[in-house]
């Protein structure tokens, strides 16, 4: 093992996401009244490295991998780095990660398994809807560009 790098076992839940509603009682209209049928919009292991990260807040989340998985839950285990570290500050190789930019990649799905969840795996032409994130995407499509003297 290397010096400023700790690896971190995480367990979680496995199945669909209920809607949090009482008594199953969801108002509005019945195409929004779902209640036990619906994902959420994130992957298990993004989950995990958000869960961990959250946990070991002065460390950053370098990256994940599954190990196993049961009937009830999905184990993964998240590769974090000690940023005040001077074996981690004096790397070349792993320093980027001292940036203060670095800071909560995986609240931001800025990890392998938040980009994949993002969908930019893809590139090129059949990217356009997706970068630089699926919001930005929509706005662009969305607003209405006009010269100002025309």
């Amino acid at each position: 093992a290397k010096q400023g790098y700790v690896v971190y076992r995480v367990r979680v839940r496995r199945g669909g996401r209920k809607r949090p509603v009482p008594k199953g009682i969801t108002n509005g209209k019945p195409h929004s009244q779902g209640i036990n049928q619906l994902k959420f919009a994130r992957n298990k292991r993004s989950v995990a490295e958000e869960r961990i990260g959250r946990v070991c807040g002065n460390l950053r989340v370098l990256n994940s991998y599954w190990i196993n998985q049961d009937a009830t839950f999905k184990y993964f285990e998240v590769i974090l780095v000690d940023p005040q570290h001077k074996a981690i500050r004096r790397d070349p190789r792993i320093n980027w990660i001292c940036k203060s930019v670095m800071k909560h990649r995986e609240l931001r799905g800025l990890t392998a398994a938040g980009k994949k969840g993002r969908g930019l795996l893809k590139k090129g032409h059949a990217a356009s809807r997706l970068r630089p994130s699926v919001n930005a995407a929509w706005k662009r499509r969305n607003t209405l560009s006009l010269r100002r003297y025309r």
